[in-house]
Formats: C-alpha cells, structure tokens, sequence
C-alpha cells in the first residue's frame, strides 16, 4: 500500500522559489504515477503537474508552465515540485496523489493522496 507525505510549503514573497516534496512509502511506488494538484480558498482543485513513472514524461498547467517543475527519484521514493518565480495567484493547499497508471489531469482518477501543504505567495 503507497502512502504519501507532502512537504516544503511556506510563505514566501512574489518571485521567490520553494521546493515542494512528496515523499512515499511502499515498494510499489516507483511504478506510480504522480500528480500534484492545487486548491484555492473557495476554489475547485485544480491540475498543477504529472510525471509518470520513470520521470519520462512530464505535463504541466499552462498557468505554471515555465515555472514549475515536476521531478522524481525513485532510489529515495520522492517527487519533486519545483516553484520558481511565484506569483501571489500560486497561493493554494497543494496536494500529491498517486495513481498505479499512466499520469492523469484528473484529480478524481487518483486514488492515493498526500494531506497537502499550504503555499502562500505575497508581499
């Protein structure tokens, strides 16, 4: 059974970076797909990032393409999201899931989740 830990939020000022991390256990994780996701206060959740399994392919949101960057390494059972140039529109609860399948910009074909962590971007 994969379980997921999401870390690396905080609060941070526009143009600013963080590093998002996604940490799993369970031996079957490295044929996982991965997404991450994001949910704004009084928003829907809303795709961010995929990577499948062996980090081969990536697809990205176009409101964070060319800043963001989604990573994995498999040895440590960690994904990685990557923030570069934040914008205060970036402020959300972002959440990793997992999916024993190839990616998806779904959030409901995720069945694994992480319990998220809040990114907040002002000034």
């Amino acid at each position: 059974q994969v379980q997921l830990e999401d870390s690396g939020g905080g609060l941070v000022h526009p143009g600013d970076s963080l590093r998002l991390s996604c940490a799993a256990s369970g031996r079957a994780f490295p044929s996982y797909a991965v997404g991450w996701f994001r949910q704004a206060p009084g928003k829907e959740r809303e795709f961010v990032a995929t990577i499948n399994w062996n980090g081969g392919v990536s697809n990205y949101a176009d409101s964070v393409k060319g800043r963001f960057t989604i990573s994995r390494d498999n040895t440590k059972g960690t994904v990685y999201l990557q923030m570069n140039n934040l914008k205060p529109e970036d402020t959300a609860y972002y959440y990793c899931a997992a999916r024993g399948f190839s990616p998806s910009v779904y959030s409901h074909e995720y069945p694994i989740w992480g319990q998220g962590t809040q990114v907040t971007v002002s000034s």
